[in-house]
């Protein structure tokens, strides 16, 4: 017994002795304006075991042997890094200031590779448009954003004025949106509802462009993009914001988040509405064009995330969502649209070197009239899709990555468009497998492979993928090969409709997928605040979807067509600096080859830009931002066909081409406090005549938005720097 008494005394003893031999090293990371950053990194680089995760304040804690020199190095995403070093004879804390980097290379991206990676680093040419970039266009959807940041992106009208996506030579069916890495349902004249992706609380958009079949499997055979939610950095946050505008724009919202201890949540509302547009105002053309007259239209957006850290290496997500819009297409009759989203997904990391992830998503996007002499609401639109998905990851060395996981998919449709408002059930499954090979750091090697399977189609397909990067100094050198794919749809294969009451489309269920080859080659060279990309793509596109007519049913059939070509070169320059100017350049090139006599002809144009020049500056109790954004479209001249029966009967046409510039001003009058004023169309820009192609601009048009972030007026400001 004395034994075991002795022994417990020695062994106290020697815990007390090695207590005594180590030191606290503590402090703050903030941000250049001495605001905390909350989940910044504090390592150390002679005990790589050692490292801090700073709280809600922004504070650190390390405990490090009595004895020695150490290089402690600050982390934050978005902000360049920052050393220090200590020694024994440091006492007090060790404050780290953060500056922000707006190239955001340091940014950590997951699209293009579908684990996390730094963008430098990413083999595959990953375009982010980060939270300040989406809070300096003041955007209120999608559409509005990309194309003011992206070149060769054009919003258009299609029948019946439904937005219609191009994307450098292709359409919104072969583009996937994605939130949270989620995909969307429903959709219309082959494009998802893009007034569901509201610009709320996000913190980043990354953009692939080319095919990403080998990750994401059918949609993604012009590109990916993927909108990624903000998590709640602080204790708590309330933000409230509105905007009023030109034609009774109204657009009001809130957010509210909390962050305690395990526990993260953050819940948006927002709320849009305009009145019709009359584009015949101000003009003595008895015809203005197609259409005269915007339908006027109002939305409710509701979005909920909660986050909750069970254990150290286990992380839970759920989330909810509804949506409505309501459009004014005439005065006895109402489109409405509707959306239910729901999804739960863990991730569990069982060592340093292993993560999984499981996943259930749901998402339900239905249609109605709203008939208003009789106030009835009659749905005859309803997709819904169940999808479960595996994701594992494992880490070898410390640098090379092995990536697999599966997908299952119900994808159930219901639609006014099949015969006797019918309705049909397909079942997908996916399993992928990829590997990221870092031997070294100025090289990298990745290769992808997926298989999918879709049970009413009656088909599967394979899909890969290579990409490489090479680094020389300042210079990154990307080149890729990726497979893409589009499985038929069950509206392309099972479509029975009378289009118009001018003729019928018959759905095809013998269609082949698409199926396109992708190769691309990217120069980036940076230095300093400055940097200059260049990238050459060439796609080879077989058996693309689309209607002809067909002589012996008196109507149109979905068929696959012969192969085209999409090729073009993508180019941007932008700097950064301390003064806070900052700017951005970015070209676009594409040409779309179409063999002679195909049902369907080319309306991408050829040139495309975008130039933004910004001002952002902060003093002690004022902040100012100006910021002058442009776009410029070229005119595009194609063929269009005079005789639906016949791909044979067509004219030339030419459309114009128009460059439009917003001006907006940004000022932070007091903590927490922003009032934004715009001036869009600058130069009062107004179409000849409208048509799809056209912008629905009527000229000049003005915007004053108001943001509170309550939280912020009642933020203690941090203490000097030591």
């Amino acid at each position: 017994m004395m034994k075991r008494v002795l022994f417990f005394l020695l062994f106290c003893l020697f815990i007390a002795n090695d207590i005594l031999a180590q030191r606290k090293v503590s402090g703050v990371v903030t941000d250049d304006h001495d605001e905390p950053l909350a989940g910044a990194l504090v390592k150390v680089k002679e005990h790589r075991t050692s490292v801090a995760v700073t709280d809600a304040d922004g504070h650190y804690e390390l405990r490090l042997p009595a004895d020695g020199r150490y290089t402690l190095t600050a982390t934050y995403i978005g902000y360049f890094d920052a050393t220090k070093v200590v020694d024994g004879s440091h006492k007090g804390t060790l404050k780290f200031r953060l500056r922000e980097n707006m190239m955001t290379l340091n940014q950590v991206v997951v699209t293009g590779t579908r684990t996390p990676k730094l963008l430098k680093d990413a083999p595959i040419v990953t375009r982010v448009i980060s939270e300040q970039d989406v809070k300096r266009a003041d955007a209120t959807h999608i559409g509005d954003l990309l194309q003011t940041e992206l070149p060769g992106i054009e919003f258009s009208y299609s029948m019946n004025q439904q937005t219609s996506l191009n994307m450098s030579g292709f359409g919104g069916n072969s583009v996937l949106f994605l939130v949270d890495g989620e995909r969307l349902a429903g959709e219309t004249l082959d494009n998802v509802d893009y007034s569901r992706l509201n610009m709320d609380n996000v913190q980043r958009i990354e953009i692939v462009k080319g095919a990403a079949s080998s990750l994401y499997g059918s949609n993604a055979v012009g590109g990916v993009v993927n909108i990624i939610s903000r998590e709640s950095q602080e204790p708590w946050s309330v933000n409230l914001n509105g905007r009023y505008g030109a034609h009774n724009e109204q657009r009001y919202g809130g957010s509210v988040g909390f962050n305690l201890g395990r526990f993260n949540s953050v819940t948006n509302v927002q709320r849009t509405s305009i009145d019709a547009i009359d584009l015949s105002k101000g003009t003595s053309n008895a015809e203005v064009g197609d259409y005269s007259t915007i339908y006027g239209h109002s939305t409710l957006n509701v979005k909920e995330r909660l986050i909750f850290s069970a254990m150290d290496n286990l992380k839970l997500t759920a989330r909810a969502g509804y949506f409505f819009r309501e459009r004014n297409s005439s005065e006895t009759l109402k489109d409405r649209y509707r959306s239910f989203t729901g999804g739960v997904k863990g991730n569990y990391s069982p060592t340093a070197n292993d993560d999984v992830e499981l996943s259930y998503a749901f998402d339900q996007y239905d249609k109605s009239d709203y008939l208003v002499p009789t106030d009835r609401d009659v749905r005859d639109y309803s997709n819904v899709q169940h999808n479960v998905r595996t994701l594992y990851n494992h880490t070898f060395a410390g640098k090379h990555v092995l990536t697999a996981g599966g997908d299952y998919m119900r994808d159930y449709l219901m639609s006014y468009q099949f015969e006797d408002n019918g309705s049909y059930t397909q079942h997908t499954a996916d399993a992928f497998a990829q590997f990221d090979w870092n031997p070294y750091k100025k090289f990298n090697l990745i290769a992808g492979l997926r298989f999918d399977w879709f049970s009413e189609a009656k088909l599967s397909h394979l899909s890969p993928k290579l990409g490489l990067m090479y680094k020389l100094k300042n210079c990154s050198l990307r080149g890729s090969y990726a497979g893409g794919f589009r499985a038929p749809t069950l509206k392309e294969m099972y479509m029975n409709f009378y289009m118009g009451n001018i003729f019928m489309i018959y759905g095809n269920p013998d269609l082949n997928p698409e199926s396109s080859h992708n190769f691309s080659l990217s120069a980036e060279y940076m230095k300093g605040q400055h940097n200059v990309t260049v990238t050459g793509f060439y796609n080879i596109v077989d058996d693309r979807i689309t209607t002809a007519w067909n002589q012996a049913l008196g109507g149109q059939v979905y068929t696959n067509m012969s192969r085209l070509q999409v090729a073009g070169v993508d180019a941007s320059a932008s700097g950064r600096y301390s003064s806070g100017l900052s700017w951005r350049l970015s070209y676009a090139y594409t040409y779309e080859h179409i063999k002679k006599g195909e049902p369907m002809l080319s309306s991408t144009r050829p040139h495309t830009a975008t130039a933004r020049l910004a001002y952002d500056k902060d003093w002690k109790n004022y902040g100012l931002g100006v910021t002058l954004s442009g776009r410029w479209l070229s005119k595009v001249t194609t063929d269009v066909y005079t005789e639906i029966t016949s791909y044979e009967q067509t004219e030339r046409q030419t459309y114009p081409g128009y460059t439009i510039w917003k001006l907006s001003l940004s000022q932070r009058i007091w903590r927490g406090l922003n009032v934004t004023l715009a001036v869009d169309n600058l130069f009062n820009y107004r179409p000849d005549y409208y048509y799809s192609n056209s912008p629905s601009t009527t000229g000049t048009t003005g915007s004053v938005g108001l943001s509170v972030d309550i939280d912020r007026m009642f933020k203690k400001r941090t203490g000097k720097q030591i």
